[in-house]
């Protein structure tokens, strides 16, 4: 029977492959497997067990990690970014962006350029422009 730490280095190289082929729309769990010289199933399995996701799950999150970058940093459209993470259908990339994330790419890029815009005007100001205030009752005369 091999021992764990061969297998951990199988998983690590195929862990390493998928980090590096992720925009590849070819890289998938049985790809990912065969880096690893191992069945699918098993490949799973044991992914999940050393890792604690699924390989399925990692490469998904993987990609929505690149694609928040993206939208954050480039001008490229959401169509272009799904298909630079690896997604070949957007329909497919907006409903996993959303489930993991939380909010739709289109959402996540307008979020992100406010909070760079924020972060760029110093604190005093933000603070002072923030402050609650007083609506004028327009009863009062």
């Amino acid at each position: 029977m091999p021992s764990a730490a061969p297998t951990a280095r199988h998983l690590l190289r195929a862990r390493d492959h998928a980090d590096l082929a992720y925009a590849d729309p070819e890289t998938d769990v049985g790809a990912m497997a065969r880096r690893a010289h191992v069945s699918t199933a098993h490949f799973s399995r044991s992914f999940k067990e050393v890792f604690g996701e699924t390989p399925h799950q990692y490469l998904q999150t993987r990609r929505i990690e690149r694609a928040q970058e993206l939208l954050r940093l480039t001008e490229l459209t959401v169509g272009e970014i799904c298909a630079a993470v690896g997604y070949t259908s957007l329909g497919s990339f907006s409903a996993t962006f959303k489930r993991t994330v939380g909010t739709s790419p289109t959402a996540f890029r307008e979020q992100a350029r406010e909070a760079e815009l924020l972060a760029r005007i110093p604190g005093c100001f933000r603070r002072e422009w923030m402050r609650p205030r007083a609506v004028p009752d327009s009863r009062i005369r």
